[in-house]
């Protein structure tokens, strides 16, 4: 453990259908919304599932990917970093927004589809 890295490995499904951009250099990116799923039993034995939400934006090679084969409801696993960032709304409310910065990304559910690094 001596190099310690920023890296967050996630599975779960899209939750909203990808925005993807082309930008002015005509470099491509990708923002979606993801949700990862947790179940344990309560201290009554109950099943319970938590749910996760995660920001995810990709560039590049991958935003193509996603725009090509990636759909709301699609069982994704993501491999990126974790990122944070401010901006200030046109009211002036300063926001902050975690985000993960996928580099890699893994279409899982159905036999042949791509993977990008």
């Amino acid at each position: 453990m001596s190099t310690l890295k920023n890296k967050v490995q996630l599975i779960g499904n899209v939750g909203n259908a990808p925005e993807v951009k082309t930008l002015e250099n005509g470099k491509k990116v990708a923002n979606f919304s993801m949700a990862t799923n947790e179940t344990y039993k309560n201290s009554n034995g109950e099943k319970v599932q938590n749910t996760q939400w995660h920001n995810i934006v990709a560039w590049g090679k991958i935003a193509e990917i996603i725009e090509k084969y990636v759909g709301k409801g699609k069982e994704v696993a993501i491999e990126g970093k974790l990122t944070s960032r401010s901006y200030e709304t046109e009211a002036g409310e300063k926001r902050y927004v975690t985000e993960v910065v996928a580099n890699e990304i893994l279409l899982l559910g159905i036999k042949g589809e791509e993977t990008a690094e």
